[in-house]
């Protein structure tokens, strides 16, 4: 029996070169025929199989699409080209067999009232760790040397706080170059420039300025250092009580001679004063007239300058430029702190830590303040100050009647008067110099 189909025996064989062929020319090039995508057309004489007798129907391609006359294949399959996810979201799932969902699943809407309140929560946290290691540093530079419980024979306390706020030409600490630079000389001790009762209350502040060159009794005392008794030691200048025994008689003295307690007691010296004004970049001020000092080193135009910390100490130590002397010299000491309160509490210096810091250091570095005085206070002493020299409060001198021997002889009447409002913490009527 031959196997071969029909038409293909060995007999029907035509003359062609090639393996059993028999002829010796080779046969020309061959013509292959066309493939026609889609169903096959069934042979001559033949019918085509019936779809499922173990051919399959494949897809035939038709504007590039993998289907035929827009239908998928006959399995269901989808190549998933048409609409972007190469699986879909048939049985292969999302990344191959067992999958049942998108491609990328979407991540679950970010909860924002948690958000907010875990950011508040930081925010909060990080501001109280902040501020409390803030407190301590700044309360550990405090210099707390002056004990007013021995001031001897003091007055009765009255309503509002008293803060007697000094400027000591100490020289402190401060070289050769610098006590040049800054005009302040090489002479021993420590001497008063500055003194003023700042009086905080329910009824407002008041600055009390008190000239240097005030004429007081010093009256008997407590020595800070032997503990004896010494005094009195008659009429002299106010500033002299400094020069003899320091701090606390010159609150003794103060205290005596205007029968108002002093609650507490702040002194900064010139090198102090001067970092202050430099840490905080300079303070702007507009001078009615310009003025010369040797003495101070004071050389200033007329006109709006700001003022580094060289010009402003010189500036608040000058009196010998002045007909006035003492008297026009605690009036410029006055103008100064105003602007020098305003440009501390700018939120330029409050708001960048960059200043803030330094500015607080170099403050309370240079600050002597006495034993019971805390950091609440001096901020208390400080937005007092800044409201008095900001048009909120009273700014004057101490009221004076003449002169006796050179020296400032203060109004009793006035000054009675005067004391009697701070004490009760009254609106101040009384007018100074």
């Amino acid at each position: 029996m031959n196997d071969w189909p029909d038409g293909w025996s060995d007999d029907n064989r035509s003359d062609r070169y090639g393996r059993g062929s028999a002829g010796a020319q080779p046969e020309s090039a061959r013509v292959m025929r066309q493939v026609r995508r889609g169903p096959a057309a069934p042979a001559p004489g033949q019918g085509a199989p019936p779809y499922g007798a173990g051919v399959p129907r494949q897809p035939s391609y038709v504007d590039g699409q993998g289907h035929d006359e827009g239908q998928g294949y006959d399995n269901g399959y989808d190549s998933g080209y048409n609409t972007g996810h190469v699986y879909g979201n048939g049985p292969g799932g999302p990344q191959g067999p067992g999958g049942g969902g998108d491609a990328y699943p979407r991540r679950p809407a970010p909860n924002w009232r948690r958000r907010i309140k875990w950011t508040a929560i930081t925010l909060v946290t990080a501001m109280v760790v902040v501020s409390v290691g803030t407190y301590f540093w700044a309360d550990s530079k405090l210099h707390r040397d002056v004990d007013l419980s021995k001031v001897i024979d003091r007055p009765e306390t009255g309503e509002g706080t008293n803060y007697l706020i000094v400027g000591s030409d100490s020289r402190a600490g401060m070289s050769a170059e610098e006590k040049k630079k800054l005009h302040t000389g090489s002479a021993e001790g420590k001497r008063t420039d500055s003194m003023m009762i700042l009086h905080t209350g329910s009824n407002g502040s008041t600055l009390l300025s008190l000239p240097r060159d005030s004429n007081v009794t010093i009256p008997k005392f407590q020595g800070s250092e032997s503990g004896k008794i010494k005094g009195p030691l008659g009429p002299n200048k106010l500033n002299a009580a400094y020069a003899f025994d320091g701090p606390t008689l010159l609150v003794r003295t103060i205290e005596y001679n205007t029968g108002l307690h002093i609650d507490h007691y702040v002194e900064i010296g010139f090198a102090g004063f001067a970092g202050i004004v430099d840490a905080v970049g300079g303070v702007e001020m507009t001078l009615d007239q310009g003025f010369k000092d040797k003495y101070s080193g004071a050389d200033f135009k007329a006109g709006k300058q700001t003022l580094n910390g060289e010009q402003a100490l010189a500036f608040v130590r000058t009196r010998h430029a002045f007909a006035a002397s003492d008297l026009q010299r605690t009036k410029n000491q006055q103008k100064f702190l105003a602007a020098l309160a305003h440009q501390v509490a700018t939120p330029s210096t409050v708001l960048n830590p960059f200043k803030l810091y330094p500015t607080m250091g170099a403050g309370l570095d240079s600050l002597v303040v006495d034993k019971d005085m805390s950091l609440w206070d001096l901020a208390d002493m400080f937005w007092a100050m800044k409201g008095v020299t900001s048009g909120d409060g009273t700014s004057m001198n101490m009221p004076i009647s003449g002169f006796a021997g050179g020296n400032l002889v203060w109004d009793k009447a006035k000054v009675k008067t005067l004391v009697n409002e701070l004490k009760n913490d009254e609106k101040v009527t009384v007018s100074g110099n």
